[in-house]
């Protein structure tokens, strides 16, 4: 399912504008990044937690001439399935 059709699908069973749903869609993510950026984690209780990671300076190697090189510190993002979500996927 991409973007499209999940707002489809949610203005339809909510029975809201696709336009009012994106909206909501927008605002969230929005919101998510926001927090994440500010290193906060984003959990929403028993379908997923969204925070950012910190990632050590680590050597690395070029794959085309063999050479080492620095890569430098940074961040990631982690995202866990909830209990809820889990249970979904097992088609429990």
């Amino acid at each position: 399912m991409n973007r499209s059709e999940l707002v489809a699908a949610a203005a339809e069973k909510t029975g809201n504008s696709q336009a009012a749903v994106n909206g909501v869609l927008d605002a969230v993510f929005e919101i998510f990044s926001a927090q994440v950026s500010k290193g906060e984690k984003v959990t929403i209780p028993g379908w997923l937690a969204v925070e950012r990671t910190d990632r050590a300076a680590r050597t690395g190697r070029n794959p085309q001439t063999g050479e080492t090189i620095q890569i430098p510190a940074g961040h990631s993002v982690k995202i866990s399935a909830g209990s809820k979500l889990k249970a979904a996927a097992t088609g429990k």
